[in-house]
């Protein structure tokens, strides 16, 4: 009975030895295969992050050129205005000294109908557009108003092209 004993207990501890290494080799097993699983998964979230980072840098650059491009309009805008602005004050200039008059084409076959010429003459040049064509001068004052409603309507179609240019830049 000793000997069964003893045979037991022998076999007892050679199968706990044989199972304690199946169960050893099983959990390397198994922690190589998580060790891999992380390592995988983390070179994934490298990836992942490499990648929003490069599509970060890439919308960074583009909106860094809309700025640029939409500064440099704005620096057209203000050129064309100020230019504008320079062309209308150096026209009210001339109009107040007199240096230039402003006048209109009058149709001569009305006044002659209306039997009164209103003092206006012939023009004396024949290099303009319509031969023979009959012209008033306008008064000083309106031809000022004239020439300061002509200068906000310029004014406007300037804004009027940066705003169209800033929506299409921006559009893209």
């Amino acid at each position: 009975m000793l000997v069964c004993a003893l045979g037991a207990r022998a076999a007892w501890v050679w199968q706990a030895n044989v199972y304690g290494k199946q169960l050893a080799e099983q959990a390397d097993d198994y922690g190589s295969q998580l060790a891999e699983k992380d390592r995988l998964h983390g070179r994934e979230r490298e990836e992942a992050a490499a990648a929003a980072l490069d599509q970060l840098a890439e919308q960074q650059n583009a909106r860094r050129a809309l700025e640029a491009r939409l500064q440099d309009q704005t620096k057209t805008h203000w050129k064309e205005m100020n230019d504008a602005q320079q062309a209308q004050a150096r026209l009210r200039g001339r109009l107040a000294t007199a240096d230039l008059r402003l006048s209109v084409l009058v149709d001569a076959g009305t006044l002659a109908a209306s039997g009164c010429d209103g003092g206006v003459r012939e023009a004396t040049c024949t290099a303009g557009v319509v031969h023979g064509a009959v012209r008033a001068q306008l008064d000083p004052a309106h031809a000022q108003r004239i020439v300061a409603i002509t200068n906000e309507g310029d004014r406007g179609l300037i804004a009027l092209q940066a705003c169209q240019k800033y929506v299409s830049e921006v559009q893209k």
